[in-house]
């Protein structure tokens, strides 16, 4: 179960290679499919420690914050 605080993570994580434009614009995508994925599945929502899909979404988008280039060839 995809929890915020693992996305949180993934955010930092990205942010911490930020200087590296191609590593971060891919950990980014890799995070985005997997945050959808995980919405997708419908599951999200219920027992304790879980997150709301909007919590996932809203954090994931956060990287979108984190400044580097963001170009595909």
């Amino acid at each position: 179960m995809m929890t915020a605080k693992y996305v949180k993570q993934k955010v930092a994580e990205i942010a911490a290679c930020k200087d590296d434009d191609e590593s971060a614009h891919s950990a980014e995508d890799r995070l985005f499919i997997e945050v959808l994925r995980e919405i997708a599945k419908g599951e999200i929502a219920g027992g304790p420690g879980s997150s709301e899909p909007w919590e996932l979404a809203q954090e994931a988008l956060k990287t979108l914050d984190i400044e580097f280039s963001r170009w595909c060839a």
